[in-house]
């Protein structure tokens, strides 16, 4: 069974889906199958990255698949040991490369590290990329409202998407709003909040039960209905079907702040002011 995960418009009118597939830790030729799966099970969102190691394998799996090219949108990033204007750039094109897809559909500044103060150069460099056809779309991840507003004011070009942490336990009610009233389209890491005990929480089973479907995709559909992306990862092909059927209902305005009402913080050290990753 193909679900079909339904797209919106990023604010450079490129499509973007509403739901996509994290493959972090997919590598090798099982993440290359994995991945395959993924996109044979409906998948049309693939989020990689340099420091995942596996753009390779991203790429190979979106050949395999005999999908036509522009029916695929391939997310990688910028990792911090490429920031800066020129390193921007040559770290685009590698993984252009190394993707071998012809192009990067949406490249992203991983983490901003603003101590060393390279991501408005950086941004810069992903922006002659997009000049040049190499990338088509450009955003950060792990950004604030303050980092967005200074690359905004200072390229004078608004991120398309900013993928941040975001689930019922941190759900960045402030972020958004800043996202809506700019354009820039939420897609959120870690949407189910793994190796933390949201599955189980009362309220998230009793929503389940009331639409006969699983905690995970009561989850998923929050994100749906608050309008971020999220990019649930799973290697198994039937945990990777459940997680993209989310289309078939939908939630309450109730439900939705029942589940929003979860909120105690962020799970893991990831301050964008002070995390550093490069």
């Amino acid at each position: 069974m193909t679900i079909r995960i339904p797209q919106i418009a990023l604010n450079d009118s490129r499509p973007f889906a509403e739901l996509g597939l994290g493959t972090y830790k997919l590598t090798g030729d099982e993440g290359i199958a994995s991945i395959r799966a993924g996109i044979d099970g409906g998948y049309r969102l693939l989020d990689t990255a340099v420091n995942y190691g596996n753009e390779r394998e991203v790429g190979e799996a979106v050949r395999q698949s005999g999908i036509d090219r522009d029916e695929i949108i391939v997310t990688t990033k910028v990792p911090g040991r490429h920031h800066g204007y020129d390193e921007a750039i040559a770290s685009g094109r590698a993984s252009d490369e190394t993707l071998g897809l012809g192009r990067i559909d949406l490249l992203l500044i991983h983490w901003p590290n603003p101590r060393v103060d390279k991501y408005v150069d950086t941004f810069r460099g992903m922006l002659a990329l997009r000049d040049e056809g190499v990338v088509r779309s450009v955003g950060v991840s792990n950004f604030t409202e303050q980092m967005l507003a200074r690359l905004i004011e200072e390229t004078g070009v608004t991120p398309a998407v900013n993928q941040v942490e975001l689930h019922p336990y941190f759900p960045q009610a402030a972020l958004r709003a800043f996202h809506a009233e700019h354009g820039i389209r939420t897609e959120s890491w870690s949407p189910l909040a793994r190796r933390s005990e949201l599955l189980g929480e009362p309220v998230i089973d009793d929503i389940a039960e009331g639409h006969g479907v699983t905690p995970s995709q009561v989850v998923l559909r929050w994100h749906v209905q608050i309008g971020s992306t999220p990019i649930p990862k799973s290697a198994d092909p039937v945990r990777q079907r459940e997680n993209a059927d989310v289309f078939g209902f939908e939630l309450a305005g109730d439900e939705v702040d029942a589940i929003s009402e979860l909120e105690r913080g962020r799970l893991w050290d990831g301050d964008p002011n002070t995390h550093e990753e490069f």
